[in-house]
């Protein structure tokens, strides 16, 4: 299934969601430390990416479709580098601030090629300023034809059940990358693309195709979704719908790194129905799109002509 660049360019995806700064520092590694059994890393390059919702965003504005960014972050240097970064790329941003918040930092150190360790700093917004976000949604609606929330955990989507409910009655599809194992805050989304270990997470483990068919179909009408879409890793993706279920194998190719990969996967899903495909017809190009970017290190997008080559 081809979609014309111009057809495309007029499709607007809103993301929701939790945002970070990735950092990589990348260095050499000479020798193991006298203080310790670890390696040694002599930084030579750092780098900063837009992550979580923010390279959602990145990666349907690569695609070529219009992108707004829905947000919080805290009032500090991670906050002002970020928005620096997304302002580069052509999406719309709306960032709501909260001093007492610690804008996500994810730090991978970089060695031989392969990730050393990643260092985490975090905390959770306050509900108020999350409270104000949900007006700025409403507002937002009406001006977009798909909304995409990209939960990553961090408290940036406490109040989705309501903000679901609203692009619901307004009639648009909603796609939403799931965290966590309570997903009856997830109702009534058009699609959810939880992977291998999230779904397992939510309805266990499974033995057999049926009985993950099974399971997936009582998920489906517990939580009224139209689609589950089932990240497969090396094994492709899996649509689960009321149609049955649609399979589609994954790209032979070198697997360099996954970091992000499904943000790509559910953007172009989001950017493509947007732009007036239907899931099943969407799901193919979903799943080219996450084979290009793993062969990618690190955070990373597709483009137009890179999906279409």
């Amino acid at each position: 299934m081809t979609i014309s660049k111009l057809t495309l360019s007029k499709a607007r995806v809103l993301v929701v969601g939790d945002v970070m700064l990735d950092r990589y520092w990348y260095g050499a590694v000479d020798r193991i430390s006298p203080e310790a059994p670890v390696p040694v890393v002599r930084v030579t390059r750092e780098e900063e990416r837009c992550g979580g919702a923010a390279n959602v965003a990145f990666n349907a504005a690569t695609l070529g479709a219009q992108a707004s960014l829905l947000t919080v972050v805290g009032d500090d240097e991670a906050s002002h580098k970020l928005e620096a970064l997304v302002a580069t790329t052509g999406i719309r941003t709306h960032f709501g601030r909260d001093s007492d918040l610690k804008t996500t930092v994810k730090l991978r150190v970089i060695g031989r090629q392969q990730q050393l360790i990643r260092l985490d700093f975090e905390n959770t917004p306050n509900h108020e300023i999350l409270a104000g976000q949900t007006a700025i949604f409403e507002n937002l609606l009406p001006q977009h034809d798909a909304i995409l929330f990209s939960d990553y955990g961090k408290g940036g989507l406490a109040h989705v059940s309501d903000m679901i409910a609203r692009a619901r009655t307004a009639g648009k599809p909603i796609f939403i990358d799931p965290k966590g194992s309570d997903y009856s805050r997830y109702q009534q989304a058009t699609v959810i693309t939880p992977n291998r270990a999230e779904l397992q997470q939510v309805i266990g483990a499974w033995h057999s195709e049926d009985e993950l068919r099974n399971k997936v179909s009582a998920l489906r009408e517990q939580l009224q979704l139209d689609a589950v879409l089932l990240t497969r890793s090396e094994e492709g993706m899996t649509l689960f719908d009321a149609a049955g279920q649609l399979h589609v194998s994954a790209q032979a190719r070198e697997v360099f790194d996954v970091t992000g990969a499904g943000d790509t996967v559910i953007a172009t899903m989001a950017a493509m129905v947007g732009a007036g495909l239907s899931l099943r017809e969407a799901v193919p190009l979903a799943n080219r799109a996450g084979g290009l970017v793993v062969g990618k290190f690190g955070t990373a997008t597709v483009s137009y002509e890179e999906l279409f080559a």
